[in-house]
């Protein structure tokens, strides 16, 4: 029996950059004034220290100082979702542990990368990350970064935990992903900003949006249209963004790179990405502003 998944975190959630200063530090007040910004124009919630936060490298103790800062500024406006995931499980669990204490109201649970561990070890993996801390947790489908997909039958099984209550898919499996939601009541949000509609539509729960850092209003437009009855204006909303989509998340750069690029050409915080990552060529970056500029128009 399908059933319409409750919302944990909201629906429009903002896999928001890690803003640092020009000199590469943390960048605590950026971070605040982003968060404050995001969740004034619609974003239900924030994702921090994600990839798109650039995770593998700002330490544990940046970490929980970004939850600490940026729950300072949304107060009780958004959920706080922090990333933990890492290669190593005690790791994972530490970082469970430390965010609760900073201050955030759910876990990011990416699969571990590179190690490549067989289903079983992956579902003992959640289940030892989720056992760790009294937050909710979100699983991270995304096998084309860490090698490994979280299959099916595996989310079948981590549903009946009782922390764990949803996944960001992005694993490119329409099919894949409506047998789970059929089944379970987890709830499912797009990773990818392209299927935001095609997701909700067929019951998920709304999107962990990259682009949403720069277009946070329009992203939350889409669903707030559908969600209203007007599935042509909604389609209409994702199509127009898809240039900005492609531009961003499409075109060879990682969706960190250029969404600090554009929120450089908006003088919103972000400021420089941290190696190995390197800013957007002038050419990237000048398609980037004119997508931006052709939908803001």
């Amino acid at each position: 029996m399908t059933t319409t998944p409750t919302p944990p975190f909201g629906r429009a959630l903002c896999a928001m950059v890690t803003p640092f200063t020009d000199s590469g530090a943390l960048d605590l007040d950026g971070a605040r004034r982003l968060a404050d910004r995001l969740v004034t124009r619609g974003c239900d919630g924030l994702v921090l220290s994600g990839t798109t936060g650039e995770s593998p490298t700002t330490t544990d103790t940046e970490k929980t100082a970004l939850i600490s800062a940026v729950r300072e500024a949304v107060g009780d406006r958004a959920t706080i979702v922090a990333g933990v995931g890492s290669a190593d499980t005690r790791h994972t669990a530490a970082l469970a542990r430390a965010a609760q204490h900073a201050g955030a109201d759910g876990l990011l649970v990416v699969t571990p990368y590179y190690s490549r561990p067989p289903q079983d070890a992956l579902e003992a993996h959640f289940r030892e990350v989720a056992d760790a801390s009294d937050l909710p947790v979100m699983l991270y489908d995304i096998p084309a970064r860490t090698g490994t997909r979280v299959e099916p039958a595996t989310l079948l099984r981590l549903a009946a935990h009782p922390r764990i209550v949803a996944v960001k898919d992005c694993a490119y499996d329409l099919l894949g992903t409506q047998r789970v939601l059929s089944r379970t009541g987890l709830a499912y949000y797009t990773g990818c900003d392209e299927y935001a509609l095609a997701l909700y539509a067929t019951g998920g729960t709304g999107y962990v949006s990259t682009v949403a850092n720069v277009i946070p209003h329009h992203m939350r437009a889409i669903l707030d249209a559908h969600d209203a009855g007007r599935t042509a204006e909604a389609a209409r909303l994702q199509l127009r963004a898809s240039e900005l989509i492609e531009a961003m998340m499409a075109a060879g750069l990682p969706g960190t790179v250029t969404a600090k690029t554009l929120l450089h050409h908006l003088g919103l915080p972000g400021g420089p990405v941290r190696a190995p990552l390197r800013p957007a060529g002038r050419e990237a970056a000048d398609v980037l502003r004119a997508a931006y500029e052709r939908l803001a128009a």
